[in-house]
């Protein structure tokens, strides 16, 4: 009898042990969340845009008076390596910290978002969606080669941003949508950057958990979604982010920063 409650208070000890490990879920679970934005189109709306449209389409002038919102509270912006070494083990981050996203490779983002970060020192993350790179209205390899080269960070949004919850493998490479969406596209973004590329976000925002143990083979640190729960046993795999949408004030865009995390 002593010996199966020496046994059990052991196994006690090392569960104890394990859940106060600073890398595991529970703990990155309760950690408070960091204010992630995600942008898109930045650019003044059109007659032809439908109302679900704009809220992907921030006018330049709510663009502009939001970054200065942030950098008149303030707020100071950070990168996926300090967000993931926050996450894993509790390190420190600035006062007030916000990460600055940026998805699909609209030239726009280099154009208008690129020059107003640069105002009050702040980085972002431009997630790139390969197949649209030299295209009209889009970057260039040497645009997103100059992104990293300023210190934002390059990170991969597939080839031609199909969701990731319908992806299926194939034996013929070409086929496989595992290898034509997250493995061609990351390794081209590595040699264009000439850096590692370590970080992922969804098309769409759209994840299902059934495919966030094969993600994670691909050895990405963090995967952004947008404002979904996160997953509880992936909580690296689906950080959540808000869009600042083209409908709101300063204010609300503010409220948001403040009260969606």
């Amino acid at each position: 009898m002593l010996k199966k409650l020496i046994a059990l208070n052991v196994l006690c000890f090392f569960a104890l042990v394990t859940s106060a490990q600073p890398g595991n879920s529970a703990a990155i679970m309760a950690r408070k969340q960091v204010p992630v934005v995600c942008y898109h189109q930045i650019r003044d709306w059109r007659p032809k845009d439908s109302k679900t449209a704009k809220d992907y389409i921030i006018p330049i002038a709510a663009f502009k008076q939001h970054l200065k919102m942030l950098a008149d509270s303030g707020y100071h912006t950070i990168l996926p390596d300090q967000l993931y070494n926050y996450l894993k083990t509790g390190a420190a981050l600035p006062s007030k910290p916000i990460m600055l996203t940026f998805d699909d490779t609209d030239l726009d983002q280099f154009e208008i978002a690129r020059p107003e970060m640069k105002k009050y020192g702040f980085k972002g993350v431009f997630f790139i969606m390969t197949v649209s790179l030299g295209r009209p209205h889009y970057m260039t390899k040497e645009q997103v080669k100059q992104l990293s080269d300023e210190g934002n960070v390059i990170a991969s949004h597939t080839w031609d941003h199909h969701r990731v919850d319908k992806y299926k493998h194939d034996a013929n490479p070409k086929k496989d949508d595992w290898v034509v969406q997250i493995e061609k596209p990351t390794k081209k973004l590595e040699e264009i950057t000439g850096k590692k590329i370590n970080y992922f976000a969804y098309p769409f925002g759209v994840w299902k958990k059934p495919v966030l143990p094969e993600l994670k083979k691909y050895g990405f640190k963090l995967v952004f979604q947008l404002a979904d729960k996160r997953d509880a046993d992936y909580p690296l795999l689906t950080v959540r982010r808000i869009l600042d949408s083209g409908y709101w004030t300063t204010k609300t865009f503010s409220n948001s920063v403040k009260h969606s995390f």
